[in-house]
């Protein structure tokens, strides 16, 4: 308990801190208006510890020992920071976050080239009506850019020439297009045409077809236009209707000639190849083509060439004995391969792998394909028709030939 000296000291100190407008913090200690330490309560009086104060006056700065002191007793205990938490490792980034996003569209490609005119088509085998076609697809390019691509197709019924083979054949009969035909594994398909044409630059694409196809390659190409190509412009035209009952150029198609070939009727096949090869080459042609098709007893004219029966054709396809659901065919003018998704009377619809939807009629597909994306493996010293290498390589493909043997035309007429 204080003493009532205590009390009268204490309360000295008291008035005369409220005179300084000093504020004491109940255990002796003053600290003026800005919360500095400047005085203590001893023996009833103020002890200033800076002693260069005067009352009313500012005070001078402090010293050190008197900034020590007045940091002791004002401050308060500083807090203690709070441990350092530890760091934890970064969650492992979802493989799909961390790639780019999928870009919509086509990539971005600066357009340098003008229209690149194209023929896309299978030639199984080519004929005299390709020539017309190759004629017209140069006419209508714009400076002469044009390209002649035969597809990839090949099967031993709609379409027994291999890919190498057939371009060799054609540059053979077409000699004045031969540097625009092109033997390319990668066009598969007339989507890989106008693909390769949107990364080389060109602006506009034109497309010449069959009367027949133009309708098909209108509505596929320009509905994947700015999906999986760009251009400004892309049109098609059509080469010309055919005329099935003709004996001319506008008669001849390559299923007359897979027909005749089948029926080994040569004087028929000959009139469907060009002048620009000899009776010698075209007979080359259609036993090579006989060869590829290994033609045998109890082959159907529906499956080599279904145009001429129809009715065949239709009969199997009702009986669901082919293009039945599920099945991988093949869209002969587009190169398009897709499982069959849905049968309606005369077509089929497909889906490919990469989500292409395509409607086909039955005529126009088949179930036997290689769609190779590799060199069809035939040496270079074996393509040229006419050459005895040639005849050589062609009569291996024959089951029971051998070297120098001529090949037994079991369908001769008699």
């Amino acid at each position: 308990m204080k003493s009532f000296f205590q009390f009268l000291s204490e309360n000295t100190a008291s008035q005369q801190a409220a005179r300084l407008g000093l504020k004491g913090d109940g255990h002796g200690g003053w600290y003026d208006n800005k919360g500095e330490f400047v005085a203590k309560t001893e023996k009833g009086r103020l002890k200033f510890y800076n002693k260069r104060q005067r009352i009313g006056r500012q005070d001078p700065p402090q010293t050190d020992k008197e900034r020590s002191l007045s940091q002791t007793t004002f401050e308060k205990e500083p807090a203690q920071e709070p441990a350092p938490q530890q760091q934890q490792a970064p969650a492992p980034e979802d493989p799909a976050a961390q790639q780019a996003p999928a870009q919509e569209g086509p990539p971005p490609v600066e357009k340098t080239k003008g229209t690149l005119t194209v023929a896309f088509g299978r030639f199984n085998p080519p004929t005299t009506g390709h020539e017309k076609l190759l004629d017209t697809v140069a006419s209508n390019s714009d400076d002469g850019d044009y390209i002649i691509v035969p597809s990839r197709s090949n099967d031993k019924k709609k379409n027994p020439l291999e890919p190498d083979m057939k371009v060799s054949v054609m540059r053979q009969m077409f000699p004045q297009h031969s540097e625009r035909i092109v033997n390319d594994p990668q066009n598969r398909t007339i989507f890989d045409v106008l693909k390769k044409a949107h990364m080389d630059g060109y602006a506009g694409v034109r497309i010449i077809g069959g009367g027949d196809r133009v309708a098909e390659f209108e509505k596929l190409s320009n509905n994947y236009n700015g999906k999986l190509y760009q251009f400004d412009n892309l049109e098609v035209l059509s080469a010309g209707d055919r005329d099935p009952d003709g004996d001319d150029v506008s008669g001849m198609s390559a299923s007359k000639q897979r027909k005749a070939a089948a029926e080994g009727d040569f004087a028929s096949f000959r009139k469907g190849v060009p002048s620009s090869l000899n009776n010698k080459q075209a007979k080359e042609l259609y036993n090579n083509l006989r060869a590829a098709m290994q033609v045998k007893e109890g082959w159907n004219l529906w499956e080599i060439a279904p145009k001429f029966d129809w009715i065949g054709l239709r009969e199997n396809f009702i009986g669901n004995k082919i293009f039945r659901v599920g099945q991988i065919v093949e869209n002969l003018n587009t190169g398009l391969i897709g499982r069959v998704i849905r049968r309606g009377t005369n077509y089929l619809i497909c889906v490919t792998e990469d989500k292409i939807m395509f409607k086909s009629w039955i005529k126009d597909v088949s179930e036997d394909i290689t769609n190779s994306d590799a060199p069809s493996g035939v040496p270079a010293d074996q393509r040229l028709v006419g050459t005895d290498a040639h005849r050589k390589y062609v009569e291996k493909l024959v089951p029971g030939s051998e070297w120098g043997k001529q090949f037994i035309n079991k369908y001769r007429k008699k």
